[in-house]
């Protein structure tokens, strides 16, 4: 990816999910979904193929160097070895978050998210007949930050057992420093919470930005808690790849064992295994060029939004987190106007919470030409809203 710029392919677009989302499929430009739009790296690609064409697709145990793959990885790019912790393979980050809400929190006990944050966490949560406790992020000086006595207010009461932490943040794009983790850790261990840090974007932070692990926050706090992994939001496998659920913590550890044996939730899939651990193995360069092709997709979006529409300068992940609140539109409006007028299906902020009103979520891992287009057509909506009306 010399020049920045990558063929890509269209995630969400089939007609049917469009339209029932944006009420309309026609002429959209499909950048809702947090994955990249872009190639999958060549490895992985053939990977894939090779194991298609082995011709049998049978059990198969899953060799302990696909692990060892992730934890080579993680050593490599964020100095975390895994020592002292156990793994856990889950098919899905939500698969891991509600096993371990059920098995963890008692029945109607508060679970504690920070909004605008992930729409899954609250639907889990509520899923599972637990109550959301809601410690919502600040949002002052053009970005987000936790609310650190908001936090200890909720976590002293001791009815809400359990915090799901986006770690780094969707959608706000924070990646969160060591100092704000260890206060978080701090906190829930003062009032026996357990943290539950989603850290499915981990490989996703914008330099000069670095991920810290929740688990190297925690060390020494005495907090109880859990992390979920993969390599699903890095290299665009959620519909291939299996996830990590990783615990220092042999009660959290076995209690997850003992659901995932019931259910067989650690039934391999052989393509599966193929894929992540020749993404860990091989996907370094891959990642990189990712990386540089999202900070120019930032730097050109940025440059090139209308006045009426803000970007919050992002730390992590490939989605940019739009402020159209100047545009005045009432918040059921906001999607309506992106599809209808700007020919865009973003995901609009109120799904992610309250907090979320005004605006909108989209991935820039996508070609350059594509965040071009996007902006344009951005542009050309804003200047049509705001031009006076003829009388005829």
């Amino acid at each position: 990816m010399d020049d920045g710029r990558r063929g890509g392919r269209r995630q969400g677009s089939d007609a049917a999910t469009l339209t029932r989302h944006f009420g309309s499929a026609a002429g959209l430009l499909p950048l809702w979904i947090a994955e990249p739009n872009v190639d999958l790296a060549d490895g992985i690609r053939s990977t894939l193929e090779d194991r298609a064409g082995a011709g049998w697709y049978g059990y198969e145990t899953r060799p302990d160097r696909v692990v060892g793959a992730f934890w080579d990885w993680m050593s490599t790019r964020h100095a975390w070895d895994g020592a002292g912790v156990r793994t856990s393979v889950s098919p899905s980050v939500g698969t891991s978050i509600g096993v371990l809400i059920d098995q963890l929190a008692g029945d109607e006990a508060g679970v504690i998210i920070q909004p605008p944050v992930f729409t899954d966490f609250k639907t889990i949560v509520t899923d599972h007949g637990r109550r959301v406790v809601r410690n919502p992020l600040v949002l002052a000086d053009g970005g987000y930050r936790m609310d650190p006595d908001g936090l200890a207010e909720v976590a002293a009461d001791p009815t809400n057992e359990l915090m799901v932490l986006c770690s780094p943040h969707n959608p706000v794009g924070r990646v969160w420093t060591e100092e704000e983790l260890v206060t978080v850790a701090t906190i829930c261990a003062e009032h026996d919470v357990t943290v539950l840090a989603d850290e499915i974007h981990a490989d996703l932070a914008l330099p000069p930005h670095r991920f810290v692990p929740f688990a190297a926050a925690a060390d020494g706090s005495g907090v109880r808690w859990a992390a979920t992994h993969g390599p699903i939001k890095t290299f665009g496998l959620a519909g291939v790849c299996d996830t990590l659920m990783i615990t220092n913590d042999d009660e959290i550890a076995d209690r997850f064992a003992s659901v995932s044996s019931r259910f067989h939730l650690t039934r391999n899939n052989v393509f599966a295994s193929a894929a992540f651990e020749t993404a860990y193995r091989d996907g370094q360069e891959w990642l990189d060029d990712l990386l540089d092709l999202i900070a120019h997709n930032m730097a050109l979006l940025d440059a090139e939004l209308p006045d009426e529409v803000d970007l919050i300068t992002p730390e992590g992940t490939y989605l940019a987190w739009l402020d159209l609140r100047a545009l005045g539109l009432d918040v059921p409006e906001i999607p309506r106007w992106l599809a209808s007028s700007a020919g865009l299906a973003l995901s609009p902020g109120h799904w992610f919470g309250r907090e979320g009103a005004g605006f909108a979520r989209m991935t820039v891992a996508s070609p350059t030409d594509t965040i071009e287009r996007a902006a344009e057509q951005l542009r050309s909506a804003a200047r049509r809203r705001a031009a006076p009306r003829r009388d005829d």
